[in-house]
């Protein structure tokens, strides 16, 4: 069976041999961009090669486009093949803890169109939490080709602008809810929010061990905030791209499938002063 949302760390176990089977680990720290690499070196779930967010899940920074702008997508794929991925394979990808970063992955693959990924549910702390095994062997993969074709599930900066106070379009911010107010900004260079979206902090579709909640329960908060808009009228957004990739998983867990990601996000949009933003 296919995973394509989540998968537990006991499914995850039972196939760590299962050359079907490709899995990434995705941990990073925005304040430390070269943490994530140190502790993939020192210990990961066996078998897993390493993506880093800021060079392989992202495109070079221009100052305009944002933290993280979508890489080439030839590139990436190139990258993808060099890892043993083809149309086959299942993928799986963790991070640390929140799956906020193994998230992007998530939502990158499927933006080429490979439908069976997904992120390990509690990501790295739960499969240490419970003993799993780990290893610091870096992995020698077959080489293989990624035959992948970018899909319309993103909107730029100039699409954002044209919906702007439109009826029958939500953006959704995904960062904490004093950066989502304008306050307390450390990683861009002016704090605000795109004018006229809403707030839903990717934590919260997290339980208290870090796993995420229930279907149901993602559903229901998420029905509370977009009301009766349908979730492809739904776009969302963060600080560079990537905590938005958690709010659209759990969009999915939840069976609201078909809303669409603004990959440069707050940092790319607050790059022009022109733009309209808003604070409190």
């Amino acid at each position: 069976m296919p995973y394509t949302t989540l998968v537990g760390t006991a499914q995850l176990a039972e196939h760590l041999d299962d050359p079907k089977w490709v899995v990434f680990d995705c941990r990073h720290d925005l304040a430390k961009p070269d943490s994530g690499a140190k502790e993939y070196a020192g210990a990961h779930i066996p078998g897993a090669r390493f993506l880093h967010v800021d060079r392989d899940l992202a495109a070079p920074v221009t100052g305009k486009n944002g933290r993280h702008p979508l890489p080439d997508p030839q590139l990436f794929m190139r990258t993808l093949g060099i890892a043993g991925v083809d149309s086959s394979k299942q993928v799986i990808a963790y991070d640390a803890q929140t799956g906020v970063y193994a998230a992007r992955l998530w939502w990158m693959l499927r933006w080429l169109g490979h439908e069976n990924v997904a992120v390990l549910d509690g990501g790295y702390a739960k499969w240490t939490r419970e003993g799993r095994p780990v290893s610091s062997a870096a992995p020698q993969p077959a080489p293989a080709r990624f035959p992948g074709q970018p899909r319309a599930i993103s909107v730029d900066a100039d699409d954002v602008m044209r919906s702007l106070g439109q009826p029958g379009r939500i953006l959704v911010d995904a960062r904490a809810p004093d950066r989502y107010r304008g306050e307390n900004e450390t990683l861009d260079p002016v704090g605000g929010r795109i004018r006229g979206s809403l707030n839903r902090f990717f934590r919260d579709n997290l339980d208290a061990s870090g796993c995420f909640k229930p279907a149901a329960d993602l559903r229901q908060a998420f029905a509370a905030l977009l009301g009766k808009t349908p979730p492809d009228a739904v776009v969302h957004s963060c600080g560079s791209g990537v905590s938005a990739c958690h709010n659209l998983l759990a969009m999915e867990i939840a069976g609201l499938s078909g809303s669409r990601l603004y990959p440069g996000s707050w940092s790319e949009w607050c790059s022009d002063p022109s733009r309209p933003t808003e604070k409190g």
